[in-house]
């Protein structure tokens, strides 16, 4: 096998090489080579474990996205936006683990270069696709606290699937354009990415020309789907805790602000972990191995756990399951002899 991936990775660089002598302005290799994690025993263990977390998460992913599809009461705008958080979820889960699991524990790390810019397309679409719909689920919550005279009115199946459908174009179209700015650039060295996928940062610094305008556009990708979503959030619910504060009974307070309570919790588990990789990114210097894992659990566990907050905290899900449970083993009590 290494004398495989040797043999691969003598013809990438010959093939940058000839490109090279040809005096072509813009060289790209043939293929890329993925590190991963290095110089940790048993690491293979650590990517079953992230296998595990994506069987959970396609599991639950998938349960919600039909409960949501087929039960006529949850064809709702809030449900709108669970429906469509499960769906980023499973893109990102499935655009991200199956090809780490070929990657390292099959040691098939080469990934031919538009292969890799299709990767990093999808992980990184899905990814800010999750980010926008919590804040659109903000939204939602904002409108139906502190305007909920308003609400129907305001907010409904048709406005949420246009604001949708408009999330799926701009995030194509901004992930699109950042990749595209990979293509524009030269690899002549190096073929060799410091993560475990095709991740945009580590790519971009592989490059022997110069890629200001993609670490630039790196930064304000990173301002417009973690920074001003985390903002817009916390905006809202100010504005929500102000208009909590107008209602005069304690049991009114509490009823408008358990609605809210799964919200918070799936911002707190995207946000918190996306959040600390990168602070912990810019303020210390972090190892290769130690940047890896904490980036990879920030994409990874968020899509587990956003399934279980919603059957565990909202109760129209809770009490379709109990419904569906109720009625699978009503049958086989009427069976049980007397």
């Amino acid at each position: 096998m290494k004398l495989v991936q040797n043999g691969k990775r003598k013809a990438a660089m010959s093939s940058m090489n000839a490109s090279v002598s040809q005096n072509v302005s813009i060289v790209h290799p043939e293929y890329f080579f993925i590190i991963g994690l290095s110089g940790i025993p048993y690491s293979s263990y650590y990517y079953i474990f992230l296998f595990m977390v994506y069987f959970i998460s396609v599991i639950g992913n998938s349960v919600v996205l039909l409960i949501i599809a087929l039960e006529r009461s949850l064809h709702s705008p809030k449900y709108i936006g669970v429906f469509n958080l499960a769906l980023a979820d499973i893109g990102e889960t499935n655009a991200l683990i199956p090809n780490m699991m070929k990657n390292f524990l099959f040691d098939s790390r080469y990934i031919s270069f538009n292969a890799c810019l299709a990767n990093m397309f999808f992980v990184f679409f899905f990814s800010s696709l999750q980010s926008v719909t919590l804040v659109v689920l903000a939204y939602d919550r904002f409108i139906a606290i502190c305007l909920p005279l308003r609400y129907h009115a305001i907010v409904n199946n048709t406005s949420m699937i246009l604001i949708f459908s408009a999330v799926w174009a701009f995030n194509s179209s901004i992930v699109a354009l950042m990749v595209s700015f990979i293509s524009q650039l030269s690899f002549c060295e190096s073929i060799m990415i410091q993560s475990y996928f095709c991740d945009h940062g580590p790519v971009f610094r592989l490059a022997c020309n110069d890629y200001s305008i993609s670490k630039i556009f790196a930064f304000l990708v990173s301002v417009l789907y973690l920074l001003a979503p985390l903002i817009i959030i916390v905006l809202s619910y100010m504005g929500i805790f102000l208009a909590l504060i107008k209602i005069t009974t304690w049991q009114g307070r509490l009823k408008a602000l358990k609605t809210c309570v799964s919200h918070l919790l799936l911002v707190g588990i995207y946000f918190l972990p996306m959040g600390y990789s990168y602070l912990a990114a810019v303020l210390i210097s972090l190892t290769p191995n130690a940047r890896i894992i904490s980036t990879s659990l920030a994409y990874a566990i968020p899509p587990m756990l956003n399934p279980i907050v919603y059957v565990l905290k909202t109760a129209e899900i809770k009490d379709i399951i109990r419904k569906i449970l109720k009625n699978r083993t009503a049958p086989n009590r009427e069976n049980i002899p007397k």
